[in-house]
């Protein structure tokens, strides 16, 4: 005669069962993490759009470069982020995003540089409910070749709850002057483990235009370093920059390199923008000394260029975190003319536009 098992059996099956059941549903999803990581190549070539209206580029030419971290047109005034000390993973509903990225298309044609740096660009992600921003930017600039180049690209990031979800974005590349060919170089990673397979994989842009009458070229090198980090993946993927753009100058080439260095640069007074408290994410400082001196760098400290996203922005609010951590880097064969933050109140991103002026000597 069977003895009849307990309540108490009965429940402990079921919990060990729940239990087994998510261990194996985390470990497929880490074997899947694995197996789909992005792992690019330590230089790439980029595919190139012309667009049907580029122009030539010839010494005495004054250009202007402008760079913005559009926040994946989900970061704007009403935001805030939980990896900044705020609650949200996204602050906003698809209509806004498409807002947004409209407002941010027509301010980029308003301004009208002749070349653009693009940050935290989408392809593909949950965070933007899988609007293809890349896409869009490109088809209103269709005048203007454009490069793209991937550093976020993850299967499913199931940190916090609600989960990020799946990424595909990166950086883009606007010029109204003919690209001769475009690079993807791979920068160093200092994250490892399970760490890395959830996290970007930055890199450089690099844009080679011609210019017009002589053997030179002028490399555009578009941009955007670690953030989170604990200090060491700055300074490796600011050393590779270093080598990078003096390699192109010894060369003879006029080179900007620019975006967001999630640094401020060393030379740079930037005692206006304090900060607030110790909760708060802090940047870098980019050390302009471990540069050779044939570079000059450049951020306007007049407006800040990124504020905090530990809560929605409030310009009255003085006690409101802000940051200048987006600027140029430029080679000292070009005519520094002129830098500007554009004050847009952090309507549509968690950043501020910048624009330079230089001339080709």
């Amino acid at each position: 005669m069977s003895k009849k098992k307990s309540p108490v059996f009965f429940v402990i099956k079921t919990v060990l069962i729940i239990i087994l059941i998510l261990v194996l549903a985390v470990a497929l999803l880490f074997g899947a993490l694995a197996v789909t990581e992005y792992n690019p190549e330590d230089t790439e070539t980029m595919e190139i759009s012309h667009g049907t209206g580029t122009k030539a580029l010839s010494i005495g030419d004054e250009v202007t470069v402008l760079t913005w971290n559009v926040g994946y047109c989900g970061l704007s005034k009403g935001a805030d982020f939980f990896m900044d000390g705020g609650t949200s993973v996204r602050s906003q509903d698809k209509d806004s995003v498409k807002a947004n990225l409209s407002a941010i298309e027509d301010q980029i044609l308003a301004l009208d540089p002749d070349v653009a740096f693009l940050q935290e660009v989408d392809v593909n992600c949950t965070r933007s409910f899988g609007i293809d921003e890349v896409g869009s930017i490109r088809d209103t600039h269709t005048d203007s070749d454009e490069v793209y180049a991937p550093n976020f690209k993850v299967l499913f990031i199931p940190y916090p709850i609600p989960p990020m979800g799946h990424m595909s974005a990166g950086i883009q590349t606007l010029s109204k002057f003919f690209i001769s060919d475009a690079t993807r170089i791979q920068l160093p990673c200092p994250f490892s483990g399970i760490e890395r397979l959830g996290n970007l994989k930055r890199c450089l842009l690099v844009s080679r235009v011609p210019v017009e009458g002589s053997d030179k070229e002028f490399v555009f090198v578009n941009l955007h370093l670690e953030a989170y980090d604990s200090g060491e993946g700055k300074v490796a993927q600011t050393k590779q920059l270093a080598d990078f753009i003096q390699s192109e100058y010894k060369k003879g080439n006029y080179v900007v390199a620019g975006g967001d260095f999630n640094q401020s640069f060393s030379n740079v007074d930037t005692s206006m923008y304090p900060r607030q408290s110790e909760d708060l994410w802090m940047c870098g400082k980019l050390d302009t000394e471990a540069f050779a001196d044939n570079w000059q760098f450049v951020m306007d400290n007049t407006t800040p260029s990124c504020r905090s996203l530990d809560r929605a922005y409030d310009g009255n609010d003085d006690a409101f975190q802000f940051y200048m951590i987006d600027g140029f880097i430029v080679s000292d064969n070009l005519k520094f003319n002129s830098i500007e933050t554009h004050d847009f109140g952090f309507e549509n991103s968690d950043h501020n536009p910048v624009t330079l002026q230089v001339t080709l000597e």
